[in-house]
This record gives structure tokens, C-alpha cells and sequence, in this order.
């Protein structure tokens, strides 16, 4: 298979007048977003409120949300294809009332099994339909080439945000009115997704027509899995999903066992989330002017060195608030590059189902995360061993992506720019 030299335009053809503004994608795109990853963000605030409420272990709850990171991931295939053959507003309105179902059901469980499946199953579903890969799909018809990195990268910012604002409001939600409750008004504040993804209706999925491709689903995918850097790709992003979805779920319970207050955790978690503001949309901006591969690169191995720092220095609110700074400037900073260079190299035409595949590899390295996290805690008392897997990790993710090839596929006489 011959690669271009050149980088491709990886669009289909420019929407015209008719099309979607950049600031009406963007702000309706960064709107859902930092409402369904701020919420998502700040569910390790429930941790110890319920399970001591409902005498659970650790392991119990962890369970439950690693099988959301995976129900996120398998849904997320399916809710890529839907949203690249009817576009991304049915599937956002779907998204959000299976995201209040799921918090609400989340609120009434009284047995493990049902948290699992409510906590689990049905809000992974609805945040496979809200979040990224939807959002990015849009971004990647509707935006042009030399503009979408950015893009990307401000709609990650957007979802850092929505961590900054909607952890502390959720820490405040839970210690006013108990954790149930807090989860009743989400669950009604959630549904704000369905009028903002009316401005995100496209032109081209009118009364359900999907626009012309060259490839089918089963063509694409059978080109992506054969190619050595997609391949590359969700690896690294395995890792990606590993350290976050672990620090963000057992970090406030790993701090409040060593004696810190839970206000510390509360105000970590935001932290992290107005730092990687900073670090998504930096990294979409640096995705234009240089190779994205030496930006993941840097990311991985960054994060690597903060968490070992993090281990070595005595645990103070002040370490506590340095590591959240930095980890924040790497924490979703993976995600703009990784979708452009996906779009880069396939073109945008299946680019939803695309990055929901690579995005299912980082959920599965969610689900470990999360999952190991309670269970080794529960089996030794201690974090540490998981710690450490993910300081390896991010070392091995950096070598990983260095070899990423990111110019555009050449289909017998066509670039991907021409023929996506």
C-alpha cells in the first residue's frame, strides 16, 4: 500500500454554503462535551458514599465502572457507524436520555448487579453517543483540513473544562443533598445535550440520506486493521485509558486514605481538568505545525516521569495540587493528535466508526485501570502496584508512537484527500 508524501486535505468535499459554520460546530460540539465529561469526570466523588452507604467494597464499584469504560468502548463502534451514516444528531439525542436513565438508575440501585448495569452498561452507552467520537466525526466533515488539529483540540479543552467546572459542583451537589440526589439532578441536567445538538444537524444526512463513499464500512476497517500505525495507535491509546480513568476514579480515595481531606480530592480533579484546557487545545495547535507522533511521544513519557515525581516526594495538599497541574497538561492532550492522525492518514468519510475503534482500545485500558485499581487495593491494602504499571506503561506507549507513519493512504491512483 503506497503512502503520499504530502498531507492530505482528508475531507470529503468542502461543505458549502450550505454547510455548518466553524463556530456553530465548535460551540455546540464544545458545549456537549463539557457537559458529558464533566459529569463523567467527577464519578470517583461517589466512591466512598457508596460504598459505605451500601456496604459494598472497592472492588464492587470499580467493577462497575470499568464495565462503563467498556460498554463506552463497544458502543462507541457502533455509535461512530451510526453518526457517519445519519449523522451525529440522532445519536447525541439517543446518547442523552440513555445518559439520564443511566444516572438516575444509578441513584435507585440497591444491588451491585444493578449498579453495574446502570452505572456500567447503560451510562457507558450514552457517553459512547456524546463525547468524542461523535463530536470529532462533525468536526472532521465540516472543518477543513488545515484547521481541524485545532478543532480537535478545542473541543478536548471544552471537555477539560467541563471537568474544572462540573467536579466541584458534583463534590458540592453530593456533601448538600447525598449522593443520590446529587445524581437525580444531573440525570435532569444532562438532557441540556439534546437542544445543543440541534445546532449540529448536517446538511448532507437531510431526511436520512448518507453521503457518497468510495469505501464501505467493511473495506475501511479491513484497510485500517492491516495498517502498521493504526495499530501503533491503539496501543497508546490502551495506555492513555489506563492512567487517566485510574487516577480519576481511585485517586481521591487513594488521598483521603492517606490522610488528606476530601476537598483536596475535589479540588485535584479540577485541577486537572483546567490544566488539560490548557494541554488539549495546546497540543491541537501544535498538531498543525509539527508531527503528531513526537507530541504523543512527549505526552506518554511526561506523564510517566509526573507519576514517579509523585511517588517520591512526601503527599502534602501542595505535591497533591503540583501533580494535578501537571498531569492536567498531559491528561486528554492524547486525544486531539490521535484523531487527527487518524483523519490524516484514512480520511474523515468513516472517521466516527474509525476513532471509535482506537477509542475502544483506550477503554479497555480504562476498564484494566479502574478494575485493577479496586482489586489490588482490596488484595494488598495499597495502590502502589498499579502505580507503578502505569509508569511502565507510559514509557512503553511513548516508543510505541514513535514509529507512526501519518501521511495519507494512496488508493490505487487517488489520495485519500480526493477520494474520501
Amino acid at each position: 500500500m503506497s503512502i503520499a508524501s504530502k498531507n492530505p486535505s482528508g475531507a470529503m468535499p468542502t461543505p458549502g454554503p450550505a454547510g455548518l459554520s466553524t463556530l456553530q460546530v465548535l460551540a455546540c460540539g464544545a458545549f456537549i462535551v463539557t457537559l458529558s465529561m464533566g459529569i463523567r469526570h467527577g464519578f470517583g466523588l461517589w466512591l466512598q458514599p457508596v460504598t459505605q452507604s451500601q456496604g459494598w467494597t472497592r472492588e464492587t464499584f470499580a467493577f462497575a465502572l470499568a464495565v462503563q469504560n467498556l460498554s463506552w468502548g463497544v458502543f462507541g463502534i457502533f455509535a461512530g457507524m451510526a453518526a457517519d451514516r445519519f449523522g451525529a444528531f440522532k445519536v447525541l439525542v439517543m446518547g442523552a436520555v440513555l445518559y439520564a436513565l443511566g444516572l438516575v438508575g444509578m441513584a435507585m440501585s440497591t444491588t451491585s448487579v444493578g449498579f453495574a448495569l446502570t452505572a456500567g452498561i447503560l451510562i457507558g452507552a450514552a457517553q459512547a453517543g456524546t463525547t468524542y467520537a461523535v463530536i470529532y466525526g462533525v468536526i472532521g466533515r465540516q472543518i477543513p483540513a488545515e484547521k481541524r488539529s485545532w478543532a480537535m483540540g478545542v473541543a478536548a479543552a471544552a471537555g477539560s473544562f467541563g471537568q474544572f467546572l462540573m467536579v466541584p459542583v458534583e463534590g458540592w451537589l453530593i456533601s448538600s443533598f447525598g449522593w443520590q440526589e446529587a445524581l437525580m439532578v444531573l440525570g435532569a441536567a444532562v438532557l441540556l445535550i439534546m437542544p445543543l445538538a440541534w445546532g449540529l444537524r448536517e446538511p448532507g444526512f437531510a431526511g436520512g440520506t448518507m453521503p457518497k463513499r468510495e469505501q464501505s464500512i467493511v473495506q475501511a476497517l479491513r484497510e485500517a486493521f492491516k495498517y502498521r500505525s493504526f495499530q501503533l495507535l491503539m496501543a497508546g491509546y490502551f495506555v492513555c485509558g489506563f492512567q487517566v480513568v485510574f487516577i480519576g476514579v481511585h485517586m481521591p480515595s487513594y488521598l483521603k486514605d492517606n490522610g488528606l481531606s476530601p476537598q483536596v480530592a475535589s479540588y485535584a480533579l479540577a485541577l486537572i481538568g483546567l490544566f488539560n484546557v490548557i494541554g488539549t487545545y495546546a497540543a491541537g495547535a501544535l498538531g498543525q505545525r509539527m508531527p503528531k507522533r513526537y507530541i504523543l511521544a512527549f505526552i506518554y513519557l511526561a506523564r510517566a516521569v509526573a507519576i514517579s515525581i509523585f511517588l517520591i516526594v512526601p503527599l502534602s495538599p501542595v505535591s497533591v495540587y503540583v501533580f494535578s497541574a501537571v498531569m492536567g497538561v498531559l491528561w486528554l492532550s492524547t486525544v486531539p493528535p490521535t484523531n487527527a492522525v487518524v483523519a490524516q492518514i484514512f480520511g474523515v468519510a468513516h472517521l466516527s466508526m474509525l476513532g471509535g475503534f482506537v477509542f475502544f482500545s483506550h477503554q479497555i485500558g480504562s476498564f484494566m485501570g479502574v478494575w485493577l485499581g479496586g482489586v489490588l487495593y482490596d488484595r494488598t491494602g495499597s495502590y502502589n502496584i498499579v502505580w507503578y504499571i502505569s509508569i511502565a506503561l507510559g514509557v512503553m506507549a511513548a516508543l510505541i508512537n514513535l514509529p507512526v507513519r501519518e501521511s495519507a493512504i494512496v488508493r490505487g491512483t487517488q489520495r485519500v484527500g480526493a477520494a474520501a
